[in-house]
């Protein structure tokens, strides 16, 4: 899900729950709160202590289940919560990069960066209109139930998979951790 599906659909849906301008705010600087300790404070800390692969992995699980939060909370409360589960999402980003930028050579490097900017570039063109449709498809008249967080539900099972892709095509992890002399484990 790209950056400018989720700011739409996070302040549809504060609107819709809080209804307050007042609490929207706060939820969103909740958002940006969120990203920046996650960003600026855990990310390092969980990559030395874990690894990447496991932070890439950690952090989808996390988008999943703050995508599902965001999408069945019945209430501000519960929406919060989604938020800081989605700002854990955050650790997948950095972890990723390092290792994508690892899997190639240096002289291949803004091919790589050409590549991924393409991507979200593709993202951003079908996110909005993926994520809109689908929200109007679920909240149509009509319907014998409204389910308006169907966006995010489709953005947590896009998340599920991107974790079994992921995890498919992780190194195996958890890593063999060295012994007591520095030297690798024995399988």
């Amino acid at each position: 899900m790209n950056d400018v599906a989720i700011t739409t659909l996070l302040i549809l849906s504060l609107f819709a729950i809080l209804g307050s301008g007042v609490w929207i705010g706060l939820a969103l600087a909740g958002v940006g709160i969120g990203s920046l300790v996650v960003q600026g404070a855990l990310v390092a800390p969980f990559v030395r202590r874990f690894g990447e692969t496991a932070a890439v992995l950690w952090g989808l699980a996390f988008g999943a289940a703050g995508f599902a939060d965001y999408g069945l909370a019945p209430t501000g409360t519960l929406f919060c919560v989604g938020i800081a589960l989605l700002s854990l999402w955050g650790l997948s980003w950095a972890a990723s990069q390092g290792l994508m930028t690892r899997h190639v050579a240096s002289t291949e490097q803004g091919r790589l960066q050409g590549l991924d900017g393409s991507l979200r570039g593709i993202a951003d063109l079908i996110g909005p209109g993926l994520f809109t449709l689908t929200f109007a498809h679920f909240i149509a008249p009509g319907r014998a139930w409204d389910l308006p967080g169907a966006p995010f539900l489709l953005a947590a099972a896009l998340q599920v998979a991107a974790l079994g892709i992921a995890t498919w095509g992780a190194p195996k992890w958890p890593p063999k951790l060295p012994n007591a002399r520095g030297a690798p484990a024995k399988p």
